[in-house]
């Protein structure tokens, strides 16, 4: 007996020291594994990554960018349906557990070793998932599993339970790209967490357990079965009644990936892409797609439709002129036409035009296949959709056109547009192109930008990138230097031949577009109808390196050269800047700077950026006490004379009544502007302004050359401007341009500028200490031979700047 005793003392103290030696070794063995965990502290700073929004003038969404598609939610505005769903779905103790739950391990160690074979069970709660998420690798080890519980142990410690829960709820992927709750709720079921019903947050709840095992198109059924299942949890914990678990099961899972469109829906493509390289230029790529920026821009929805309806329609009248240029390619029907078409590159911002092939072809029709759409997962689609183009639709494409097998073959790949009688209309992408800036002229806020036909076909935005000679749409910057220095509007100039000397042999000899000389004329003359020679002796005696320094104040040229040729235009620079420009005389003569942004404000809703600079004086007081009213001081700079600036808006409103833009009369408002024609007929411009809205826009190939004989500013350019302001000012009463205090109208004679009163007088603005000449004096009078002037030589080539 007392041998059996020591026998069980000997037991007890062996199986005691291994104990503590196994405890020591597993002691060991954690610390070692676990020294260098992270401090859970650091989630108190913790910023996920959060989309970046981009929204419309007024608030519409236009686009967003993201490397994770997330958008973080206070755990106060979750609803507690929601919440209730995923405690359900993953943890339904998670508010009773210290971040570990010993009953739900015995659970799942009891189901594991019971049912051999099947997937393990887990039995991480969701301060586990935290940790597992923000601090480890997802590696199924037991390592892992031991400094998920550590973690969890401590962040208990740290963190109260809603703030685990809504690191959780906007941390956790959901699939499809999608990152917490929020987002998926929009792009899942295009809702805000506020409006998802029982089985619309069952199905959110079910995701976590798997994205791609429950995706809801390729597999349904088993998300239909885990999403039945969660609800089945909800109405056991008591969170719904039985009858709302069973009207939810029987609701069907409904869920639309959201097919985002944005800028597309408005055609403002460019627009929001200039707006994506500015943020990413002001604070970088990653604040761009991780830093949950909203972005407020200037764009105007509806004037940004009229203007790409306005531009395309004005490309497509000049392209088509020039006949049907062939289909974009000829390919073999083969046995499925569908995958041949459908596999062509797609241009979804020219819709209603889409892809065709031709399958049949007669004397009266053409039968044509249309390209099929994407499905959901952007495959080809089963639907092999047809349609008929007749001759009628067919006609443009030649002078001449009896049969419609003259102009498609079998095989030719082809765009058309839809017409109201259900048959299709032929149409080709234009060579040519241009762009168009639409600007708010009193603060530079860019209300509409178009940079091209279709920027899935290019990218390149033409209205901020291309550099183009502006021709004679920049000589008004000529003029406005000229009065702003002295001269009038009623200031004679020499229309006549001028030589010029270019120092190197070479005699430059400028010429107007009717190849015509008028004698001597008033600045007005010269302007409204865009004389060249006039312009030239003008700048001629006003200095190029004064006209530079003008052009640099109104931002149209950095350095423009003091080369007499500059005068005409000769120069490059683009769309936006010449339209700022103008914005600057209807603004009379401040500076304004184009802007795309109207304000940015961070994750948290406070303001970083806002493009107006004005100052409210008075606007923070806490109460009335007779002080004088709130003032706001508008620091930006003067960079002309009021005056001037509306002596020239004055001259410009006569190019429209009686020069080169004539066919604008028909607009029946008041309207200033320029048109412009560049050299070898290459670019076609207009600038013009109303009261309230300043407008430009170029044509021409990217590639410049010959756009056609007699295609000038005024033929081209102009109506595309007319088309588009007689929409976007249909709405509003005819305002004539403000006249600043001093200015004196005062009649006199068109073609000598002094005093007159006779059938033929005009009202022209003067300034106070200035009025008609007493005598009749002529600048440039001497004709002949004249030196360069300007301080440089002229460059050859610029004598047909119109």
């Amino acid at each position: 007996m007392r041998l059996f005793v020591r026998f069980l003392g000997f037991l007890f103290t062996t199986a005691s020291m291994l104990f503590l030696v196994g405890g020591s070794f597993l002691a060991l063995y954690v610390w070692a594994n676990t020294r260098d965990l992270p401090d859970t502290a650091a989630l108190k700073d913790y910023e996920p990554p959060v989309m970046t929004r981009v929204h419309a003038g007024d608030g519409a969404l236009l686009a967003e960018y993201a490397r994770q598609r997330r958008l973080y939610l206070p755990i106060e505005v979750m609803p507690p349906l929601l919440i209730h769903a995923f405690m359900s779905a993953e943890d339904n103790d998670f508010y009773n557990h210290v971040g570990i739950d010993p009953k739900g391990v015995l659970r799942a160690l009891i189901a594991n070793v019971t049912h051999k074979g099947r997937r393990q069970q887990g039995a991480s709660t969701i301060t586990q998932q935290v940790a597992k998420n923000f601090f480890l690798a997802p590696d199924q080890n037991i390592v892992r599993k031991i400094k998920e519980a550590i973690l969890a142990l401590r962040m208990e410690q740290t963190y109260s339970k809603d703030k685990i829960l809504e690191l959780y709820l906007n941390e956790i992927y959901l699939g499809m790209g999608n990152y917490g709750v929020a987002a998926a709720a929009l792009n899942y079921f295009g809702k805000s967490v506020d409006e998802l019903g029982v089985a619309q947050v069952a199905y959110l709840a079910a995701l976590p357990k798997g994205p791609n095992n429950y995706n809801p198109i390729r597999n349904h059924d088993a998300a239909v079965g885990r999403r039945n299942w969660v609800i089945d949890q909800m109405v056991s914990n008591g969170y719904i009644s039985k009858e709302e678990g069973r009207k939810a099961q029987a609701e069907p899972l409904a869920v639309t990936p959201r097919s985002f469109e944005g800028a597309q829906s408005y055609a403002a493509n460019y627009f929001t892409e200039e707006v994506r390289r500015e943020i990413a230029e002001r604070y970088g790529e990653d604040k761009l797609y991780e830093g949950g920026l909203s972005v407020r821009t200037t764009l105007d929805p509806k004037l940004q439709r009229l203007a790409r309806d306005a531009m395309v329609q004005g490309l497509v009248r000049f392209d088509e002129r020039g006949g049907f240029r062939g289909p974009v390619k000829n390919v073999d029907l083969g046995e499925d036409w569908g995958l041949t078409l459908g596999a062509e590159k797609r241009l979804s911002d020219i819709k209603p035009w889409q892809l065709a092939i031709v399958l049949d072809s007669s004397d009266n029709s053409a039968r044509i296949g249309l390209q099929p759409p994407l499905d959901r997962f952007g495959s080809i689609s089963t639907e092999r959709p047809t349609g008929t183009i007749n001759l009628d639709g067919v006609k443009w494409a030649r002078s001449r056109v009896g049969k419609v097998s003259q102009i498609l073959k079998v095989g030719d790949i082809i765009y058309v547009e839809p017409k109201t009688d259900g048959t299709y209309r032929l149409r080709q992408i234009p060579e040519i192109s241009g762009a168009m800036v639409v600007m708010d002229p009193y603060t530079g806020r860019v209300l509409a930008m178009v940079g091209g036909f279709s920027f899935d076909q290019s990218e390149f935005n033409r209205a901020t990138q291309a550099q183009r000679q502006p021709g004679s749409s920049f000589k008004p910057f000529v003029y406005a230097t000229a009065i702003d220095n002295g001269y009038t509007p009623a200031s004679v100039v020499m229309d006549a031949p001028i030589e010029i000397n270019q120092g190197n042999g070479e005699t430059w000899r400028p010429a107007n577009y009717s190849n015509k000389f008028y004698g001597p004329q008033t600045l007005r003359f010269g302007i409204e109808y865009s004389r060249n020679v006039m312009t030239v002796r003008l700048a001629q005696d006003v200095g190029m390196p004064l006209i530079a320094e003008y052009a640099r104040r109104f931002g149209v040229y950095d350095d423009l050269p003091s080369y007499l040729s500059g005068a005409l235009g000769a120069g490059t620079t683009t769309v936006m800047r010449m339209v700022a420009g103008y914005g600057m005389l209807e603004n009379g003569g401040r500076l304004i700077k184009p802007t795309l942004i109207d304000r940015i404000q961070d994750r948290w809703g406070k303001t970083i950026y806002k493009h107006d600079e004005r100052i409210c004086q008075g606007c923070n007081a806490d109460d009335w006490n007779s002080q004088d009213e709130p003032r706001l001081l508008d620091p930006r700079e003067q960079v002309l004379d009021p005056m001037t600036a509306y002596q020239v808006t004055s001259m410009l409103e006569g190019v429209i009544q009686h020069g080169s833009a004539q066919t604008l009369r028909s607009l029946n408002r008041p309207i200033a502007g320029k048109t412009g024609t560049t050299s070898d007929e290459k670019d076609a411009w207009f600038i013009g302004y109303s009261p309230d809205l300043v407008c430009g826009l170029y044509v021409g190939y990217d590639t410049p050359r010959h756009i056609g004989n007699k295609v000038t500013g005024g033929s081209l350019a102009a109506p595309i401007f007319g088309t588009f302001m007689k929409t976007a000012l249909a709405d509003k009463a005819p305002v004539p341009f403000r006249v600043p205090p001093g200015i004196k109208l005062i009649r006199i004679d068109r073609k000598t500028g002094m005093r007159s009163e006779g059938s033929g007088a005009i009202l022209e603005a003067f300034k106070p200490g200035t009025a008609p000449p007493d005598n009749y004096t002529v600048i440039g009078s001497g004709g002949g031979s004249e030196g360069g002037g300007g301080g440089g030589p002229v460059s050859m080539g610029t004598g047909d700047l119109y």
